[in-house]
């Protein structure tokens, strides 16, 4: 008899053990956020590749079977899109790690690439009954948000102005230079679509410890409450606690604009915890605009880096109209940072 075919199981849905396909489902069921299919790839367009449960990119070729999860997606140099809010058979991969949806929209790089499209097979039930499973909090128990960071950890932000804008390379310079100081450092993305790509080569350039949202089984977090965000980063604080870090650098995603962004950055419960702001920009226009914006928030940048960093001229410009110091990447990954963000003996 020959073999079944391999399901490929999406890193989004690396907890989902035992399961059953309810395929009776699919004409009836509302998907929400998390929710778990089986799904057949019918059409290869921007994803060939996801992001598989052992954390290998895989290819993936028409007919395959994925088990990935509905999700919500913003992301403005690739697509916007949506759980559908009906019953639907057909659904576009929206994110490597797993995330599918509905596509709504896409950046105009992408105008003749299609998304990969794949049709729903049966959603994944706990064994014997047609519960759904859904991978938020799958394995882990998400906690109350107390306004708690461990004791004698600073937290620093990484924000930027844009997707794209240099904020997961800049956090990783620094926490390489801190590290380099002889500080214990950790690693947060707090916000985003489910993909360890950002998590990864933080930890590769020397984070003691990583962790983010997609841990706690969140495909992304576009569309989330304010008490959800709060619940994800209280229990990654929480998570990382034991380690007895010095710093936690964190990365929330896209612009200052984008929603959850400006959701978190606009409320002092969450603001009374971050000790120092870096902020990313590809040009110096957004540079000296994202500092305004932050110094309104009591959340002046200790340093201002990214993409414009790379043009002499543009560094030119931001340092003739602010007093907030540039740093290009080989700047984060000296100790200067550590002597602007507060250190003990570390240096």
């Amino acid at each position: 008899m020959a073999n079944p075919i391999r399901v490929k199981r999406s890193i989004v849905c690396k907890n989902v053990d035992a399961y059953e396909i309810q395929s009776d489902l699919n004409t009836t069921y509302i998907p929400r956020s998390g929710d778990v299919g089986l799904f057949e790839v019918t059409s290869l367009g921007k994803h060939r590749v996801i992001q598989s449960d052992s954390g290998r990119n895989v290819a993936i070729l028409k007919n395959d079977l994925i088990l990935a999860a509905f999700g919500n997606r913003y992301a403005t140099s690739q697509f916007e899109g949506y759980v559908p809010q009906t019953p639907l058979l057909e659904v576009d991969i929206l994110g490597a790690g797993g995330v599918v949806g509905v596509l709504k929209s896409k950046n105009a790089a992408f105008e003749d690439i299609e998304p990969t499209k794949m049709k729903l097979m049966g959603y994944v039930c706990e064994p014997g009954t047609k519960q759904v499973i859904n991978t938020i909090g799958l394995g882990h128990q998400l906690e109350p948000y107390t306004q708690t960071v461990p004791s004698g950890t600073r937290v620093i932000l990484s924000l930027g102005a844009s997707m794209d804008s240099g904020k997961t390379t800049s956090a990783a310079f620094l926490v390489h230079g801190l590290k380099r100081t002889g500080a214990k450092v950790g690693f947060i993305k707090l916000t985003g679509t489910c993909y360890t790509k950002d998590k990864d080569f933080v930890f590769d350039c020397g984070a003691d410890v990583v962790a983010d949202f997609g841990d706690l089984g969140y495909p992304s977090t576009f569309l989330c409450s304010d008490e959800e965000l709060l619940s994800i980063y209280q229990t990654l604080l929480n998570r990382l606690a034991p380690f007895d870090l010095d710093y936690i650098v964190m990365e929330i995603a896209d612009g200052l604009y984008q929603r959850e962004t400006s959701m978190l950055l606009n409320n002092p419960v969450f603001t009374s915890t971050i000790s120092n702001t870096l902020f990313s920009s590809a040009d110096s226009l957004s540079a000296i605009q994202g500092i305004s914006w932050l110094e309104q928030r009591n959340l002046k940048p200790f340093a201002i880096c990214g993409l414009f960093t790379m043009s002499p001229l543009l560094i030119q410009e931001v340092e003739e109209l602010s007093k907030t110091p540039v740093f290009d990447l080989d700047g984060l990954s000296s100790s200067k940072p550590a002597k602007l963000v507060g250190y003990n003996s570390f240096v």
